[in-house]
């Protein structure tokens, strides 16, 4: 038999699990659908560990969006009693009028955030654990830390079910079709039938959606973990904020303190384009080589033992803003990605955001930039 809801969510990801949550919190009948059981770690959306910053190097735009995102996930640990951010502050490091210095320096000052600028020689008097040479600085920003990715899923999926909506895991939505404001939603299970449907499937969104005016990309990427070489306790929380590093022109690395698992490290984009289905999950020695000699220039004392990598997947739009807008040729249907492998930290506040789309109420935010017109 078809079930009839309000809302379809296929993909319970970060935006999916969110969304879900906010419809379920204003009384919508809605069901989320995911091929697998969230969390998980073939997506987007693990890695234990995120980082959410205020001072947005990518566009000023997105600050009012994630200064929002950081008020939700505050609700979201009061009303679950779970710990999902952990502040750490933040360095933006490389050329003073490199693109990720001074695009954090720009965002702070158009949004008056609280942040200083550093010397190279003041990064390393402050923080003994990096090694910024000379030629660079660094932008600090105190609100910067990290977010459980894996927690702050099962926190709204938790809360989703709690306001009486249906999760559906283990299910692969093998195809929808949207006709006279109604859409039908197959999966290998069960069948659906709702006014709006939200793809929320990351990865697998250039599948399910079909025909689009852009292409989305997916982007292999590789995360790992290292014990430190020496003098461990430099790269605890409370002592190693979260760091991006331009490490050559718009090419950059990320660093995460060690929160029991090893230092994190990471190259953002750079990675081969690939599909969720055929992606390569073996990392091979040659990307640990690379990322450890990053670490062994900037932070030395980090590049010890490797422990473990992983592999996710970033879905990208041709200018790397996000999509979040109606499909063009069904307006029953949302699109709630892609996030261009910088979303995350935002899921809280998209779910709210694509929550008053769905139910055709305003939003304070711009989001022409997410749109297809815009582009």
């Amino acid at each position: 038999m078809t079930q009839r809801v309000d809302v379809v969510v296929a993909g319970l990801g970060a935006m999916g699990s969110a969304l879900l949550y906010h419809l379920a919190r204003r009384g919508a009948r809605a069901v989320g659908v995911d091929r697998f059981a969230p969390p998980h770690a073939l997506g987007s959306t693990h890695g234990l560990s995120r980082i959410i910053r205020e001072a947005y190097f990518e566009h000023p735009l997105y600050v009012p969006l994630v200064q929002r995102a950081y008020a939700l996930w505050a609700e979201l640990e009061t009303r679950t009693g779970r710990t999902l951010f952990r502040r750490t502050g933040g360095l933006m490091i490389g050329p003073r009028d490199g693109a990720l210095v001074a695009g954090a320096r720009r965002s702070a000052r158009v949004h008056a955030l609280a942040h200083e600028e550093l010397t190279a020689g003041e990064v390393r008097q402050r923080f003994a654990a990096f090694a910024v040479p000379n030629s660079m600085a660094a932008l600090l920003e105190p609100r910067a830390g990290v977010l459980d990715p894996e927690a702050c899923i099962e926190a709204h999926l938790m809360l989703a079910r709690a306001a009486g909506a249906e999760v559906r895991t283990n299910r692969e939505v093998l195809h929808w079709r949207a006709e006279r404001g109604v859409v039908r939603v197959a999966t290998d299970a069960e069948e659906y039938e709702a006014p709006r449907l939200a793809l929320c499937t990351g990865a697998w969104t250039p599948t399910l959606a079909g025909d689009l005016p852009i292409t989305l990309s997916v982007e292999r990427q590789v995360m790992h973990w290292f014990t430190p070489e020496r003098d461990a306790e430099l790269f605890t929380p409370d002592r190693c904020p979260i760091a991006m590093i331009e490490y050559a022109p718009e090419r950059f690395f990320y660093v995460l303190p060690d929160n029991g698992a090893g230092v994190k490290a990471a190259i953002h984009h750079e990675g081969v384009v690939t599909s969720p289905d055929a992606v390569c999950r073996d990392v091979d020695a040659e990307e640990v080589r690379h990322v450890r000699e990053l670490l062994a220039e900037f932070l030395p004392r980090a590049a010890g033992v490797h422990r473990r990598s992983a592999t996710c997947l970033y879905t990208n739009t041709p200018d790397q803003h996000f999509l979040v807008d109606f499909h063009p040729g069904h307006a029953e249907v949302l699109l709630v990605s892609a996030c261009s492998g910088h979303g995350f930290k935002f899921a809280s506040a998209i779910g709210e955001v694509a929550a008053d789309l769905l139910s055709g109420a305003a939003t304070s935010f711009d989001l022409r930039p997410f749109s297809f017109a815009d582009r």
